[in-house]
């Protein structure tokens, strides 16, 4: 079976960070305020900026007999994303966005790594609350959150990439 890595992305891994956004988009459309043709125009620049920031990290899938030592980077495949941002509403909070899980490695604790390590970054940040946005319409997600301990705040807004779905807004304390 194999065992899931969490890493923040390096300048140099800044082709996994397109590839696996792209996948993303492709396979969840409804799940971003982005689109896979506006992203896919991008040139490799905007990857490598991306990339550069530190703030996204990438899940990887690494068979047991080639988990690499502590600090190592891993050689497995891309399996899920998430990036944490300073929030621009509040100095006290982080903004998590972009999750997303290969459909091949849903259910298989991709995600609970992801929010874990996600966390991690929101505290690095200084940050006491993680808030983030999720489609009203996607359950699944939204049970994962909740399961997370991220409740809803109330707030909602459409999605940029489709105004016809809402977003709603949750949030839950850092190291809570």
């Amino acid at each position: 079976m194999p065992t899931t890595t969490v890493a923040r992305v390096r300048p140099d891994d800044w082709r996994d960070l397109r590839d696996v956004r792209l996948r993303a988009l492709a396979d969840a459309p409804s799940a971003f305020g982005s689109t896979l043709v506006r992203e896919a125009a991008f040139p490799d620049d905007v990857w490598r900026e991306r990339a550069a920031q530190g703030r996204t990290l990438l899940a990887r899938s690494v068979p047991d007999d080639g988990v690499p030592a502590e600090g190592d980077r891993s050689p497995g495949r891309v399996v899920g994303v998430a990036a944490v941002f300073p929030s621009h509403d509040d100095p006290t909070a982080a903004e998590l966005v972009s999750v997303w899980v290969d459909p091949d490695a849903r259910g298989t604790g991709v995600a609970a790594a992801l929010l874990r390590s996600a966390e991690a970054l929101a505290a690095e940040l200084g940050a006491r609350a993680l808030a983030l946005r999720v489609t009203a319409t996607n359950a699944r997600a939204r049970r994962l959150y909740e399961g997370a301990g991220f409740a809803p705040t109330g707030e909602t807004k459409p999605l940029p990439s489709d105004p016809r779905l809402l977003e709603v807004r949750m949030a839950r304390r850092v190291g809570g």
